[in-house]
């Protein structure tokens, strides 16, 4: 499987299952979209016809291109064939282990976010903090639940996890000395709003966070439409100088700032480039997640402006590191040469699996976006997955298991998307969130040109 597409100048083919990029002319182009379906002559005959009165195309060149695609085809570079619905279909674990929580310190935040998927952090329930103590039997659930893996990660979540920033530390402190018994390296990571961001916690997090997420929506006014506090008080003037001071002791260690754009701010890069104007360089900005018919919901109409959005952000990332001036956009970042196992690029992110969250009460979910719903429930801290059957339909979710991404290029990027996304859009972990799969889709198309364009440069 191919795919085909023209950006900021370049045409570029992408072969699925190698993850090959090709950068070709528009005489190669044509002749690649016809090669499957036409033979050499009728290529030659309709190359001619279109590329004929230019100087250097004739018969001999054109029949020279479709004698190197077809060594590439030999290469496995070009129309290679799909060697992993197979791994997909079998790729069962015999026992499940498991290697991140993401831990609900504090079912209750500081913000009053109308936009909120958590309901304000309480997740549709009552307000709730974590006690020491079911943050403790987190850390033994995970390490012991995590067979031989060496790495593990533990999320610090919300609400605003800094409402409950003693047990933060004190669980940080335990899983420290928990590590070393057991032979294992736990990375910390939080996620905060910024309000409570003061030294002590800057100092702290650079010592013991492997990341730090950051929430700010980009300019003031967007920011402030939603991220108010009780009081109706935009918080935009308070957080940003605690985020500056942050990112500046920060040094090279990691943390991004993460936005979120609605139907109200579908210029979003205006705000993407105010935040890396403002000195932060490590950005993500996502789509809204909301109920059908909120007034914040992206539209049909509103897709094709995001598209142009996502376009000119690529655009403007190269022109800036052109200047000197780079910033990283986090659905930007993709290898041509490395990154994910197989494995994860056929089944994703773990979801109830590999990967859960923990209530301030330590009740297990499959992730962040299930907790509060009771169906979805799979156990506790204590006694472990219970829900054995939604683990398991959970596991049988991966990129060959839904039949709407069968023919899709894009598949082993996004391991057919987000069960949370899906479940929330249809009803069905194993769906497809069709308007999430289209931003996905022009995302990377965007990630790999931006690729191409610095490979240019080197």
């Amino acid at each position: 499987m191919i795919h085909q597409y023209k950006l900021n100048g370049y045409n570029i083919v992408l072969d699925t299952f190698s993850g090959s990029v090709h950068v070709v002319d528009e005489v190669a182009y044509d002749i690649i979209a016809m090669y499957e379906t036409a033979t050499p002559d009728e290529i030659v005959s309709k190359m001619l016809e279109k590329y004929g009165h230019l100087p250097d195309v004739n018969e001999a060149e054109i029949r020279e291109c479709i004698d190197d695609i077809e060594a590439l085809k030999a290469e496995k570079k070009l129309f290679s064939e799909d060697v992993y619905e197979k791994i997909a279909k079998t790729y069962r674990p015999s026992n499940y282990t498991i290697k991140a929580l993401c831990l609900h310190v504090a079912h209750t935040c500081n913000l009053n976010c109308t936009y909120c998927f958590a309901s304000q952090g309480k997740y549709h329930g009552e307000r709730a903090i974590m006690s020491l103590e079911t943050g403790k039997r987190a850390i033994d659930f995970l390490i012991e639940n995590s067979g031989t893996h060496v790495n593990l990660d533990i999320d610090f979540f919300g609400g605003e996890p800094l409402m409950n920033w003693d047990v933060v530390k004190a669980i940080v402190a335990y899983g420290r000395e928990e590590e070393k018994k057991h032979g294992k390296n736990i990375r910390f990571t939080l996620t905060t709003n910024g309000v409570l961001l003061d030294d002590e916690v800057i100092d702290f997090c650079n010592r013991e966070m492997h990341n730090v997420v950051l929430s700010l929506d980009g300019r003031r006014d967007v920011h402030d439409r939603f991220r108010k506090n009780f009081a109706g008080e935009g918080s935009y003037d308070k957080i940003v100088p605690n985020f500056k001071k942050f990112v500046e002791k920060r040094g090279d260690l990691s943390y991004y700032v993460r936005g979120t754009y609605t139907h109200h701010n579908t210029d979003f890069l205006a705000d993407i480039l105010h935040m890396a104007d403002l000195g932060f360089t490590e950005l993500s900005m996502e789509p809204v997640v909301c109920a059908p018919g909120d007034p914040c919901e992206l539209t049909e109409e509103d897709m094709p402006v995001l598209f142009d959005q996502y376009e000119k952000l690529a655009v403007e990332m190269i022109s800036r590191k052109k200047e000197g001036r780079p910033f990283t956009f986090y659905h930007y970042m993709i290898s041509l040469d490395g990154g994910p196992c197989i494995y994860k690029r056929v089944s994703g992110c773990g979801s109830g699996t590999e990967y859960m969250a923990v209530t301030p009460w330590g009740e297990l979910f499959p992730c962040h976006q299930f907790v509060g719903d009771d169906a979805y429930s799979m156990g506790d801290i204590w006694q472990g997955v219970t829900n054995t059957a939604m683990r398991d339909r959970f596991a049988r979710c991966n990129a060959y298991s839904r039949p709407d991404c069968e023919d899709c290029w894009a598949k082993l990027y996004c391991a057919g998307g987000c069960a949370a996304n899906a479940y929330h859009a249809t009803g069905d972990i194993a769906g497809v969130y069709r308007y999430g799969c289209e931003l996905f889709k022009k995302r990377i198309e965007c990630a790999l040109m931006v690729k191409v364009a610095e490979m240019e440069t080197e």
